[in-house]
Order: structure tokens, then sequence, then C-alpha cells
């Protein structure tokens, strides 16, 4: 069975690679496994200096995968909280894990995928991908990667976009915070080796402290975290099995609209 998460090691940095190309990196509970533990590995290995967050293929994430979709539209609201739970703890892993993260976003990323991208400290994009945080379209809302999104894009962004389910392309992204540059794809591989010779002449522990200082001013601590993630959770999975959020999942898995667009 081939890997859902590759790594690979260079001079101190690891490079975890999504590595589901044939559904655009999609998400399932696999995913999230293993790329918590990948995550969590890289955090206590002392060799790594730096951590690169890509996907294999076309796309960087593509959010929610399809079969996982169905299967969480036909469980239970105590099942939908376990699931978002067990994602709730992959965005907060990498939001607060112990060493430099860059997000190098090779293309589309869109719901969990875009969590992923706020999640990283930095975060470099190709100027042909493109965006969203659809969850509306489909009754129910981006719950679990909130905090990290509006810590990344800013309140008045997040309610724009949490609203509408707009995609949006890669110098919006970068305007609004989401990603910190925008390249061709040409230039993709240099710009992130750039910015890790940078990170790589400071100070470990300085840049530990450094990361630390910024979530402390900030007010965004892992305990607050673990608080918001355990109410955002309980919120999704409420809407899951609301009687919106099933129309929405049973007309995006039928590809038909919902019932609110038909109506309206």
């Amino acid at each position: 069975m081939t890997s859902s998460i590759q790594t690979a090691d260079h001079a101190g940095i690891r490079e975890l690679r999504l590595n589901r190309p044939e559904v655009h990196n999609a998400f399932d509970d696999r995913l999230i496994a293993d790329l918590t533990q990948a995550l969590e590995t890289a955090g206590r290995d002392a060799s790594v200096r730096a951590v690169v967050l890509t996907g294999v293929g076309a796309s960087f994430s593509a959010g929610a995968d399809l079969n996982w979709m169905r299967g969480m539209a036909k469980a239970s609201e105590a099942e939908n909280r376990e699931d978002s739970l067990r994602l709730a703890a992959l965005m907060r892993t990498l939001q607060f894990l112990p060493k430099p993260t860059i997000a190098r976003v090779n293309g589309a990323a869109y719901g969990g995928g875009v969590g992923l991208i706020a999640c990283c400290d930095i975060a470099i994009g190709v100027n042909t991908a493109k965006f969203g945080l659809t969850e509306v379209k489909l009754g129910l809302v981006p719950a679990v990667i909130s905090p990290y999104v509006i810590a990344a894009i800013g309140l008045r962004q997040a309610r724009r976009l949490f609203l509408t389910g707009e995609l949006f392309d890669a110098d919006t992204a970068a305007q609004i915070g989401l990603l910190h540059q925008s390249v061709p794809t040409d230039y993709l591989d240099d710009t992130v080796h750039n910015v890790l010779k940078l990170l790589a002449k400071a100070g470990p522990v300085a840049q530990l402290e450094a990361k630390q200082l910024a979530f402390d001013m900030h007010g965004f601590t892992r305990t607050h975290a673990e608080r918001l993630d355990l109410q955002n959770a309980a919120l999704i999975a409420r809407l899951r099995v609301s009687q919106e959020g099933q129309e929405g999942l049973g007309a995006f898995l039928d590809k038909r609209a919902p019932d609110w667009v038909s109506a309206s």
C-alpha cells in the first residue's frame, strides 16, 4: 500500500509530501493520521531544523475526500465530532510545531488544504494556484480550521470568504495574507530554498522562542486552541447531521444543486 505521506530529508530539512495525487491530495482518515504522526516525529527529531509541507502532483490539497465525506454524511453526531477532533489535532500539531514550517503550495488548495497553509509559519505558492473555503455551499462551515485561517488572513477577509464560499487566486491569497509570496512555478523551489537559507542562519532555540512569543503576544496559545477545537468539532458535527447539512452533502455527492439554490 502506498504511503499517504512521502518523507525526504536533506541537510536538516524534512519535506513532507501529501501523496494522494489521484484525488488531489484530499484528506481521509489515513492521511490525517499519517500526517499528524509525521509532524509529531519531525517535531521531536533534533536533526530537523525546518519542515516543508507540499503536495505530490498538480494540487496541494483539495480538502475532504469524496468517500470520506460520504461516510461522514451517514455517521452519527458523536462519530462526526470524533472525526473532527482528529482533524483539529492535525491542525493544532502543525500550528504549534516546535520547528519552522513552510507551506510549499504547488497547486490548488481548498477547505482543509487552506487550513494547512494557514498553520504554517511561511507560505509560498505558485501563481496559478486557486483557493477556496467552500463549506457554506454544502450547508456547513469551516469550523475546525477557522481559528488558524482567521489568524492568518484576519477577521474581515475571513467573514467574506466564509460567507461567499468563493474561489480566489494566488495574487488574492498573497494580498490577504494566506500566502507570503506568489511566484511562477519555475521559481517555486528557488524561493523556498532562499527562505530555508535564511532560517538556517538563525539559532534553533531562538526560533522556537520567537514562534512562541508571536503566539503569546497574539493571545493564541495551544491551550486556547484546544478549547476552540472542542467547540468547533461540536459545531461541525451538529451541522453535518442537521437537515441543511444533510441536504448540502447529499446534493454534492449526487452532483445536483441543493434545495436552497433551486428554490431561489
